[in-house]
């Protein structure tokens, strides 16, 4: 077994090895620690000596890492000499490994983790971090690569986070049934923050990372499976689903953006729509909130032949929903576009002059974008080439800042 082993199972097991370990040791630091520690010695040993059993032998390892971590440790003596009963008691062996990895108990672990490395103490750099480190199980510089940061900067987030849950003595265990509801919102907003970054880079020479984005879905699935009574869960399974649907036909050959209205609908993911409906349906059933609505103006897309045979009106109904329930000038300015397509550019720049006059996106490249492209359809070419303009300096990503500079050239 070589590296791409490792990491293969690394990447499938992490969530429940990193959670059983928690729960054993508790302390979700350390258990972090030790399970990096036993990859790192899985890359020495397996192209060796295989292990019949990957994630046992993960576990094992780093359950005696573990074991011997709080040994050092003087003040922790008595907590210990009771790991250490327990581990000449047999629990250290690989057949230890698959009963810390409990079906009856696995399924709250992994929630739990989530719950922990979404928690409200972390800064929101710390939140994606650890998500995607300890429940997804990416390198540091898997995350790095992702968020276009240094390496040591990705390090930094982790340590701190770690330091920051130790030092509030934050429990690994399920919020109570009051609580969940609302925390459950800062791990979803996580996950959401994960998508958006793979699905429309904020910088750097890519349009898509669709590995980022992928890995928020398989997130967002365990999720849902492991809260099937949460409709928001199902709702943002639904968006990322019905969203990625369209990656295939969102980019050329050469990496650059293809606009909705010229992408070829044919090379869109059926099963990813089919996916996304199923999801929303379950969503549906018990009233959409925030992610339930935005899955279902993706669903409008998904569903229509062509930009012209698309339900506008009903988009700009479900965004007016949205803005009800979760009001945002993003939201606000989505609804314009909408508004431009059912109605016309006039009554749509009228949304778009009162979010920049209240000063709601300051320095966002959408405002001038989205006002470019209306004043275009208005026969205002030099006001919307102006505006083009502005959207491509503001813009960090070099695939939509061309885009931009090309629609204002165009403009004459």
């Amino acid at each position: 077994m070589g590296t791409a082993d490792v990491e293969a199972v690394w990447r499938i097991e992490s969530a429940r090895i990193v959670a059983a370990l928690t729960r054993f040791t508790g302390d979700f630091g350390l258990a972090e620690d030790v399970a990096q520690e036993a990859v790192a010695e899985a890359l020495v040993s397996w192209p060796l000596a295989p292990p019949a059993n990957p994630a046992g032998w993960l576990m094992a390892t780093a359950r005696r890492r573990a074991i011997d971590a709080i040994r050092r440790r003087t003040i922790l003596q008595d907590r210990y000499a009771l790991l250490a009963a327990d581990a000449a008691a047999g629990s250290v062996g690989g057949s230890a490994a698959d009963e810390e990895i409990d079906p009856d108990r696995i399924d709250d672990d992994v929630l739990a983790l989530m719950f922990v490395s979404c928690h409200p103490v972390l800064s929101p750099e710390a939140r994606v971090a650890l998500t995607l480190r300890v429940v997804a199980g990416l390198s540091s510089a898997e995350i790095a690569r992702a968020f276009l940061v240094s390496v040591p900067t990705v390090q930094a987030r982790i340590t701190r986070g770690k330091k920051t849950i130790a030092a509030a003595g934050v429990p690994f265990e399920l919020p109570a049934a009051g609580e969940r509801r609302e925390r459950l919102g800062g791990v979803l907003s996580v996950l959401y923050v994960i998508f958006t970054e793979g699905s429309t880079a904020t910088s750097g020479d890519r349009l898509l990372r669709p590995d980022v984005a992928y890995e928020a879905i398989r997130l967002a699935r365990t999720l849902a499976a492991l809260l099937p009574d949460e409709p928001e869960a199902h709702g943002l399974l639904a968006l990322f689903e019905l969203t990625a649907a369209r990656f295939p036909a969102r980019t050329g050959p050469d990496g650059s953006p293809v606009l909705l209205e010229d992408q070829d609908r044919r090379l869109w993911d059926f099963s990813a729509i089919r996916r996304g409906l199923a999801a929303l349906a379950r969503t549906s059933a018990r009233g959409l909130g925030p992610y339930g609505l935005q899955a279902a103006i993706a669903a409008v897309h998904a569903s229509a032949p062509s930009v012209e045979e698309t339900d506008w009106d009903r988009i700009v109904v479900l965004y007016e929903a949205l803005g009800r329930v979760a009001p945002s000038p993003v939201v606000e300015l989505n609804r314009a576009v909408a508004v431009a397509m059912a109605s016309g550019p006039e009554p749509a720049l009228a949304i778009v002059d009162e979010l920049i006059a209240s000063d709601r996106l300051p320095g966002s490249h959408l405002v001038p974008t989205v006002r470019g492209e209306l004043l275009a359809r208005l026969g205002r070419r030099p006001e919307a080439r102006a505006e083009l303009e502005l959207a491509a300096r503001l813009c960090a990503n070099r695939r939509e800042r061309s885009v931009l500079l090309r629609k204002a050239a165009a403009l004459g």
